[in-house]
């Protein structure tokens, strides 16, 4: 009855019944009470998002899984204390973190919501160093802008880890373990951080060697039987001492041979094996000479003290080359185990391999300068026998993801994985650094049906964004729209890309269809607040906005676009307030640095001001606008020079940006730099010929020269320019100033 109802609860989960599997669950659990199955009712809650019940189901229980849930419960209703303290307990600070990478994972989120970067980034590192494919946990390294270049995170050592993980234990018995047992696996990381990959692959070949020496056959029908022992799970988590084969009650099969250690041949035991395989032979090759066992004891206990299962033992328990259908296999500890499979190897296929491989895994990667004994002993176990178990590993067939797929094609898909992933990798890495350029040119290296994917197109718009470029930018996510037109990835810049564009009516557009998509979304919000932003309706923009907050306390964008408004409706305190909000959300959320910089600037507070956009600038040194403003609040406390410096970088990283060379006009004719102002005038009067305030400022220069002529032509043409109403009231100002002389004005003073 409870296996039953298990099943039923799990397929309900499967077919996304939640209402059923919530009330299989409880039956079950009323029957049958047990943790495991509260973590089954638990489970069921936490998918139907009511992650209140899974709290108080789970609370007080101690299996590792239980505790796992019940911090993903906490995480989920905020309470990040008890989360961590789940994961973490304060009694056991030695204990292993439940659930491995996943578990590592959620920890860094909570030290990360916590503003603890430094162990959320080194339980970031610890999850992906469990598990490579777990992109999250480079993400969020990527925003903490603490990730490794993408090249090494999914280098050698990734594809080592992966292959360990597929090719070892998804034919294994510990495939089947409970979930406690399988947390523990999952939670030993599968590399060192410390060891190279050219140091991994050579303890790898020398825990082949010491393995075979000391009773794993490799060859033959036998090889690849699995070893249903009680041993064979414990051999998972400790690598078993070189002596287990002399202390066992049957002698070590010989080397070279496939005679079992009874002393009957696999032959033998076969009941219909072909007489033209020779593998199966009782002699397949001349004895060869191996390392000395004495040596070998060395080699192996300082070496794998700490290391996973020998090679050739899981190559034992994983291959599914073996003698022919109902044949009973005795395994080196002397039990008898069933199997089913056919030796399909022969002398000739066996030789082809060798040939075209070159070298086994266990020999490719050993320096060629090495000591005379090290080379004699390797190069002995690379012939047929080493090269073999290449061929049994790559032949061998695994159940991965309820699918049947070869070794082979395991390390290749390992391979094109790992490829893919350091090209996302390090574009988003690039992207977080701010580096937009170098970013773009790396996605543009993914194949097309990578690149046109919703995804990458919103990662490319978000480049072009942040490059100033809002046309690119407007294009790439409007592509992106059209592929995935469900995804919300991205919307909230695509319509800030279009609140600079002034285009209200896509602005509009896209609003509401991101309303109708998913009306509890924050990026939807965030677009119908820009929509009234850009119509100047401040307040409604500010309770669009403050409505994405709600949704998401957690997205920064949204706390700063409300600061934005309530410094549109000079509510300056709480402007401050939305700002601070998002810093504590993300504290390397430029934007937020950038609003308080302008919003202190905007009080003449030029200290308060030049920190904060000093901050900004420490995180995205190539924006030519926070530079540009930088330079504008170290002028106004009077170091001019280190002002026309950050001008002139400003220049140099957006050519295309007018702001900054106005300001550089503007600090030299502060310092009298007349000459050397209007020339910068004049060249960016040529890139920028309707820019009324470069005419506003160039009249104010020839009125100081008494070129009135000059200065009313100017002032002329940028009141034509239509200019902001503050900065037409300055012009006309000017202009009367021009008409009447100083001194005049002046006398009617006094």
């Amino acid at each position: 009855m409870e296996a039953i109802l298990v099943d039923c609860a799990q397929k309900s989960l499967r077919h996304f019944m939640h209402s059923n599997a919530i009330f299989i669950s409880q039956r079950l659990c009323a029957q049958f009470p047990s943790e495991t199955n509260l973590q089954l009712l638990a489970g069921c809650y936490l998918q139907s998002n009511q992650a209140y019940c899974a709290y108080h189901i789970l609370k007080g229980t101690q299996m590792a899984q239980s505790r796992y849930l019940f911090a993903i419960s906490c995480f989920h209703m905020d309470l990040l204390s008890e989360a961590e303290a789940a994961l973490r307990p304060a009694d056991e600070p030695g204990a292993e973190v439940p659930n491995g990478a996943a578990g590592h994972y959620l920890l860094g989120l909570i030290y990360r919501c916590t503003d603890r970067r430094k162990n959320a980034i080194q339980h970031f590192k610890q999850a992906l160093s469990m598990d490579p494919l777990m992109w999250a946990a480079y993400e969020e390294l990527c925003i903490l802008g603490a990730a490794e270049e993408a090249t090494v995170v999914f280098g050698e050592a990734a594809a080592f880890c992966l292959q360990k993980q597929y090719l070892n234990c998804s034919t294994s018995p510990n495939s089947h373990m409970s979930p406690e047992h399988s947390n523990e696996v999952a939670a030993r990381p599968c590399m060192s951080e410390e060891a190279s990959p050219r140091q991994l692959k050579q303890m790898q070949s020398l825990k082949d060697i010491a393995t075979y020496h000391h009773g794993a056959s490799i060859l033959g029908g036998a090889a690849g039987q699995p070893i249903n022992s009680s041993s064979s799970n414990m051999s998972y988590y400790n690598t078993p001492s070189p002596m287990v084969a002399q202390l066992s009650s049957v002698a070590p099969p010989p080397l070279c041979r496939n005679v079992l250690p009874n002393g009957q041949n696999l032959t033998t035991l076969s009941t219909d094996s072909s007489p033209k395989s020779t593998v199966n032979s009782p002699i397949q090759a001349p004895r060869r000479k191996f390392v000395g066992e004495g040596k070998l004891r060395k080699i192996s206990g300082r070496l794998f003290s700490d290391s996973g299962p020998r090679r050739s033992s899981r190559l034992s328990s994983d291959s599914s080359v073996n003698t022919n259908a109902n044949s009973t296999v005795v395994s080196g500890n002397g039990t008898n185990n069933s199997y089913k499979g056919g030796s399909k190897l022969n002398h000739m296929a066996f030789r082809t391999m060798a040939i075209r491989k070159g070298q086994s895994w266990a020999n490719e990667n050993i320096d060629e300068d090495d000591s005379s004994l090290n080379r004699t002993s390797i190069n002995s176990c690379s012939s047929p026998v080493i090269e073999a178990k290449s061929y049994e590993q790559e032949a061998a067939t695994f159940h991965i993801g309820g699918q049947v797929t070869s070794g082979s094609k395991v390390i290749t898909g390992t391979s094109e994985i790992l490829t893919l992933l350091r090209v996302l990798g390090e574009g988003y890495r690039l992207a977080c650094l701010y580096r937009c350029q170098d970013a773009l040119d790396t996605y543009l290296k993914l194949p097309q049906k990578h690149y046109n994917t919703g995804w990458v197109l919103s990662q490319v718009g978000k480049a072009y964004f942040e490059l100033v470029d809002y046309l690119e930018a407007d294009c790439a996510f409007s592509r992106a729209r059209q592929i995935t037109p469900y995804s919300l990835e991205g919307m909230d810049i695509h319509s800030t890309v279009l609140y600079h564009l002034k285009e209200d009516m896509k602005l509009s557009y896209l609003a509401q269809e991101l309303i109708s998509t998913d009306r509890l979304a924050p990026q939807s919000w965030c677009a119908m607040g820009n929509c009234y932003s850009l119509q100047k309706d401040h307040e409604t923009a500010l309770k669009n906005f403050q409505r994405a907050v709600q949704l998401n306390p957690r997205f920064a964008y949204a706390h700063t676009l409300c600061g934005h408004e309530y410094v549109a409706l000079e509510d300056f305190e709480n402007g401050i307030k939305c700002y601070h909000s998002a810093l504590r959300v993300d504290s390397r959320h430029y934007n937020a640095w950038y609003g308080l910089g302008m919003l202190y600037l905007r009080q003449e507070k030029y200290e308060f001001s030049e920190h904060h956009f000093h901050m900004a600038y420490q995180i995205n040194p190539r924006s030519s606008v926070i530079l540009s403003y930088l330079g504008t609040a170290l002028h106004a406390l009077k170091r001019s020079g280190e002002a026309l410096a950050i001008m002139e970088k400003a220049i140099l990283e957006d050519k295309k940006n007018p702001l900054p060379m106005y300001q550089k006009a503007s600090i030299l004719v502060s310092l009298e730099r007349i000459d050397e102002a209007l020339d910068v005038l004049e060249e960016l009067k040529e890139a920028q010929p309707r820019e009324s305030s470069v005419y506003a400022l160039m009249g104010n220069i020839y009125r100081r020269r008494h070129m009135h002529e000059r200065a009313m032509f100017h002032y002329g043409v940028a009141l034509d320019l239509k200019p902001s109403i503050t900065d037409a009231a300055m012009i006309k100002a000017a202009v009367e100033k021009l008409i009447i002389p100083d001194e005049f004005q002046d006398e009617d003073d006094s």
